[in-house]
């Protein structure tokens, strides 16, 4: 116990110019992944199948109706919106068409046409949970992020097992810096949905923000149970993993992470740093060499300067024959393999009208 603690103290005490550096490369990473609320759409293969019938009493309403899904689902856009507008001559009241076309608008980005349509179906049917939970996709996509927790909230409200609205409310929350909230809306997510690794992924940046490093710990665990190839799961693990003094376990989880995806600059980066900590120079040399590789091929100049300031520490140390100081190593949030994991879940919700 004693050794560890002193491992552990030894661990904090960096030479100012090398902690200077690493913490500089740092920020840079973090600031560079802090930009990704620019979101992407992902398609989820666990969406909702689209609805092929809606509650009118019109026949040729239903018709035209169902010939818009089928043209939604073939991806022709055009063609659906005309079979769509075409229902609602036949009956204004068809509140799935009203929803059906604001998820046309949402996949061709015009987001103020999706906005108005998604409240039209809200209007026209309040207990349309799917309006609620695509009016907040729009809004989100907007960066509206306190009117799409709203809408969010409302879908919950009409449907309470709505994993995906859970999901995403987590994301607005986290992107408003409601930490807490955020950390309640993804838990439920995951208890509704104990597949989705990007709600995992998430509850530990989260977690890990907030200092509880213990339940970060667990949810990268589970990620990569859930998606064995996730390289930021596997690297903020390690970070974690190497800030509690499991510097062992650390660096088999880099290791983990480059036999699963090999051209990963931050995990050779990291796994030198966990050498270094361990006074494995000469291995800590090696692979900080494939990093600076790796980095320099990427153009990050950056970090190439970080690791070239390093591997000279290393040198000078080996030649002084002098105990080298272990360098901190500050967890990373994110690296910029974490964007895909930040996703709002972007796939529309579409259902029939209730009766």
């Amino acid at each position: 116990m004693g050794g560890k603690s002193r491992m552990s103290e030894n661990f904090f005490q960096v030479k100012p110019k090398i902690k200077r550096i690493v913490r500089a490369s740092i920020s840079l990473i973090f600031c560079s992944c802090a930009t990704l609320v620019g979101l992407n759409i992902a398609e989820l293969s666990n969406s909702k199948v689209l609805a092929v019938t809606a509650a009118t009493q019109d026949l040729q309403a239903a018709g035209l109706f169902q010939q818009g899904v089928m043209r939604y689902n073939s991806g022709d856009f055009q063609a659906a919106e005309l079979a769509l507008r075409a229902a609602l001559s036949r009956d204004p009241k068809l509140a799935s068409a009203r929803n059906y076309l604001g998820n046309i608008f949402l996949k061709q980005n015009r987001l103020d046409a999706a906005v108005q349509e998604y409240g039209e179906a809200i209007r026209l049917n309040p207990n349309l949970a799917e309006g609620y939970y695509n009016l907040g996709l729009a809004l989100h996509k907007q960066q509206q992020y306190q009117a799409a927790i709203t809408a969010y909230r409302q879908a919950l409200v009409v449907e309470p097992t709505m994993a995906n609205a859970n999901y995403n409310l987590g994301l607005a929350l986290y992107q408003q810096g409601q930490s807490d909230e955020a950390i309640a809306a993804y838990q439920q997510s995951i208890n509704l949905d104990r597949s989705n690794a990007n709600a995992y992924f998430n509850l530990g940046l989260a977690l890990q923000e907030q200092g509880n490093t213990a339940e970060a710990i667990i949810a990268y665990r589970e990620v990569l149970q859930l998606s064995p190839k996730n390289v930021a799961a596997y690297n903020n693990l390690g970070s974690l993993l190497t800030a509690r003094g499991q510097t062992p376990e650390a660096i088999e989880t880099y290791i983990q992470a480059i036999r699963r995806v090999p051209n990963n600059p931050a995990a050779y980066y990291k796994l030198g740093m966990a050498f270094y900590e361990q006074g494995e120079y000469r291995k800590a040399q090696q692979v900080l060499k494939r990093a600076h590789k790796q980095y320099r091929k990427q153009g990050n100049v950056e970090q190439t300067e970080v690791i070239e300031n390093l591997m000279q520490e290393i040198i000078s140390s080996k030649n002084k024959k002098q105990p080298v100081e272990a360098v901190e190593v500050v967890p990373e949030s994110e690296t910029e393999q974490s964007l895909d994991n930040r996703e709002i879940e972007f796939s529309p919700e579409s259902s029939q009208d209730t009766e």
